[in-house]
């Protein structure tokens, strides 16, 4: 016997959506458009959304894992950013990608339109040819919600 339950859970569309409604007026406008413009580009790639309470990040993925993500977008209060996994190994030959990071590199991104940029669009063809892992050629990505990860432990000192 099947037990009905009495409320269904949200869809993940609803789920981002609901996310995306906690974070300041301008900063949901600008998300969105940003998402539409990459969801464009990117059309076979799986939306990976994690909520991390302070920040939201969506990667665009081939597969359902994170680091195999070509690009990412992360909404913060201070403004929204446009992360490349493989960042320090594409060509910046404007210097616009910021960070040190060993794996990334980003944009800041006042407005979807800055996709459009020259400059961007390269470093974006660049990171899709440089993917660990390529998209996938037809089909539709998916969005998949994410939980965020446990927070680690501390490690202990070995003792002596």
């Amino acid at each position: 016997m099947k037990v009905k339950r009495d409320r269904e859970e949200p869809t993940p569309e609803a789920q981002l959506r609901s996310s995306i409604d906690r974070l300041d007026p301008r900063i949901q406008k600008l998300v969105r458009s940003v998402r539409t413009a990459l969801r464009r580009r990117f059309p076979t790639a799986n939306e990976l959304a994690y909520d991390y309470g302070r920040s939201l990040v969506i990667g665009y993925s081939p597969t359902d894992n994170g680091i195999d993500a070509v690009v990412a977008i992360a909404a913060r209060a201070t403004g929204v950013s446009l992360y490349f996994n493989q960042g320090p190994q594409l060509p910046d030959p404007t210097g616009i990608l910021l960070g040190s990071g060993r794996q990334t590199r980003f944009i800041q991104v006042e407005a979807a339109s800055r996709l459009a940029d020259p400059d961007v669009e390269a470093l974006l063809a660049a990171a899709i040819d440089q993917a660990t892992i390529p998209l996938p050629l037809e089909g539709k990505g998916r969005l998949v919600i994410k939980p965020p990860a446990a927070k680690k432990r501390p490690r202990r000192r070995p003792t002596k």
